[in-house]
């Protein structure tokens, strides 16, 4: 069982654009979570960090790195992982002001 410490170092930031924002009005949220994370982990994150919601749902999605390139100088994107969080409970304020 992780603690509340590393539960919340699961939670990177809140993704927010107009998709994200469409999603917000239906109950799901998305968030960039840490790569090792796990659904189970990432519920019991996401309802310590948000009391009052319960989480119905949480699908995730890698998104692997791609080719950047500046000039002559060829790059990639670093790895990334995003958990979209079904809830049930009060909205989050942070997508309703946005």
């Amino acid at each position: 069982m992780a603690n509340a410490a590393t539960l919340y170092d699961l939670l990177k930031r809140p993704i927010v654009s107009e998709k994200t924002t469409q999603l917000a009005e239906i109950g799901q949220y998305v968030f960039e979570v840490r790569k090792d994370a796990n659904k189970v982990e990432l519920s019991k994150a996401f309802e310590l960090a948000f009391p009052g919601r319960k989480v119905n749902a949480v699908r995730l999605i890698k998104i692997p790195p791609r080719d950047k390139r500046v000039g002559r100088r060829v790059g990639k994107t670093p790895e990334r992982l995003k958990a979209i969080f079904s809830i049930t409970g009060d909205p989050i304020e942070l997508f309703t002001e946005v």
